[in-house]
C-alpha cells in the first residue's frame, strides 16, 4: 500500500526489472567496447570537495556549477558536493594520482550524478553517466579515435542510424582575435545570437560579419565547403581540416552533419566538439569534444553517453532460462545450471507458483523440464 512518503522527489525514478535489464544491458556493451580499445575504468567517489569539481574544467564557472547539491562535511568543515558530471574527476584523478603515468591515458567510467533543478526538455535529476577520457593527446588522431569509440559504442548497444553533428565551440573567439574583431563586450552578444539563429539580431550585436556562419550548416560536405568559403582569411584552415580528417576516419559508419555555431553542451570544450543522434531517439544519445584541464592545462578528448536515454530504445535483452529449483533440490546440478548461463529461483515455501515466479523450468532427477 502506497503512503505518502513512498513518493519520490520531483525528477527521480525507480528503474524497474525490465528496464533495469536494458540500461544495465546497454552499459555493459558499452563498457566492452571501451576495454576492447584499451580503455581502463575508473570509479570516483560520488561526492568530494566542491572546489575540485568546480575549477577542474577550463572554462567552466561558479555559475555552471550551482545545479550540484552542496553539504558541509562534519568531518573536514568544507562544503562537499554531489557531482552533476563524472568529466571533472577523471581529470582531478589525471592531474594528481596518474600525474606521472606515461601519455596518453585512456579512461572509461560510468555511475551516477545529480543535479538540483533539471531542463523542462529533460526533467531527469538523476542520470547514468557513461563515458570515455582520452588524456595528453590534442591531435586529430585523437579525436578521430573518440568519434569512433562513441559510435561503436553506440551500435553495440543496439542503436541504429547514427549520426554525428559536429561544432566549433571556440569558433567566435578564433575569429574575433583578427579575422572579424569584436570588442570585448560584443563576443557574448554575437555568440548568443548565433545560438538563436537570429540575423537580425546578429547585425543588431555588430557582427555582420558573422552573418555566413548561420548558413554553414547541414550535411557536412556542403556545410564544411561554405565554411571553407567564410574562412577568407585563413584564420579556420587547421580546424577545418581537423574536422575532413575527423570525418574521413568516420567514413560510412555514421552519417556526419556540421553546425559550426552549436555551443549548447559544450561550455568547456575547445577547438572541436561532436553531438551523437540515433534513429528513434528525440534527444541526444551523447555528446563530446576537445577540453582542457584546470590546473595541470593538460589536453584531453572525451565523450559522455546518456545511458538512460539509450535504454528508451535499446533492445530488450533475452532473457536466460529460468530453473525453478523445488525444496530439497540437488545444489550441485543447481550450479551446474548457473554455471551454463541458467538462471534459478530456490522454493522457499510451500504452495508457490513457478510460473508465475518468472521460471520456465522445474529441476527434476533428470535435469530441467519445461512447466
Amino acid at each position: 500500500m502506497t503512503q505518502p512518503n513512498d513518493l519520490l522527489p520531483e525528477g527521480l525514478e525507480d528503474r524497474l526489472p525490465l528496464e533495469a535489464a536494458r540500461i544495465t544491458a546497454a552499459m555493459r556493451a558499452c563498457l566492452d567496447v571501451m576495454a576492447a580499445h584499451g580503455y581502463d575504468r575508473v570509479r570516483p567517489p560520488l561526492l568530494e570537495f566542491e572546489a575540485s569539481l568546480a575549477g577542474r574544467m577550463a572554462g567552466v564557472t561558479v555559475g555552471e556549477t550551482s545545479t550540484m547539491f552542496r553539504f558541509v562535511d562534519p568531518a573536514s568543515l568544507r562544503t562537499l558536493a554531489l557531482r552533476s558530471d563524472m568529466t571533472p574527476q577523471i581529470g582531478r584523478i589525471a592531474a594528481t594520482s596518474l600525474a606521472a603515468a606515461p601519455r596518453p591515458l585512456r579512461f572509461a567510467y560510468c555511475g551516477d550524478t545529480v543535479v538540483i533543478k533539471a531542463s523542462q526538455l529533460d526533467p531527469a535529476r538523476e542520470r547514468l553517466q557513461l563515458g570515455a577520457e582520452l588524456i595528453g593527446s590534442d591531435t586529430v588522431a585523437a579525436a578521430g579515435e573518440m568519434v569512433m569509440l562513441a559510435i561503436e559504442a553506440l551500435k553495440a548497444a543496439g542503436l541504429t542510424g547514427i549520426s554525428v553533428d559536429f561544432t566549433l565551440p571556440d569558433l567566435v573567439d578564433t575569429l574575433a582575435e583578427k579575422a572579424f574583431p569584436l570588442a570585448g563586450e560584443q563576443i557574448e552578444a554575437v555568440r548568443r545570437e548565433l545560438d538563436t539563429k537570429d540575423a537580425g539580431g546578429l547585425r543588431a550585436a555588430g557582427g555582420a560579419a558573422y552573418l555566413p556562419l548561420l548558413y554553414a550548416t547541414g550535411p557536412f560536405e556542403t556545410a564544411l565547403a561554405a565554411l571553407r568559403d567564410v574562412d577568407a582569411g585563413g584564420a579556420l584552415k587547421s580546424r577545418l581540416d581537423g574536422l575532413e580528417a575527423i570525418a574521413a576516419h568516420i567514413g560510412d559508419a555514421a552519417r556526419i552533419t556540421l553546425d559550426p555555431t552549436e555551443r549548447h553542451g559544450f561550455e568547456y570544450q575547445s577547438w572541436f566538439g561532436f553531438t551523437l543522434y540515433a534513429d528513434g531517439l528525440r534527444r541526444a544519445a551523447g555528446r563530446g569534444g576537445t577540453y582542457r584541464i584546470a590546473g595541470s592545462e593538460e589536453a584531453a578528448t572525451g565523450f559522455t553517453l546518456y545511458l538512460d536515454r539509450l535504454a528508451e530504445i535499446a533492445p530488450q535483452p533475452e532473457a536466460a532460462r529460468m530453473c525453478y529449483l523445488p525444496l530439497g533440490h540437488d545444489r550441485a546440478a543447481a550450479a551446474r545450471l548457473r554455471a551454463e548461463g541458467w538462471r534459478t529461483r530456490a522454493q522457499l515455501a510451500e504452495g508457490e507458483n513457478p510460473g508465475a515466479l518468472g521460471c520456465t523450468h522445474i529441476l527434476t532427477n533428470e535435469g530441467p523440464a519445461p512447466l
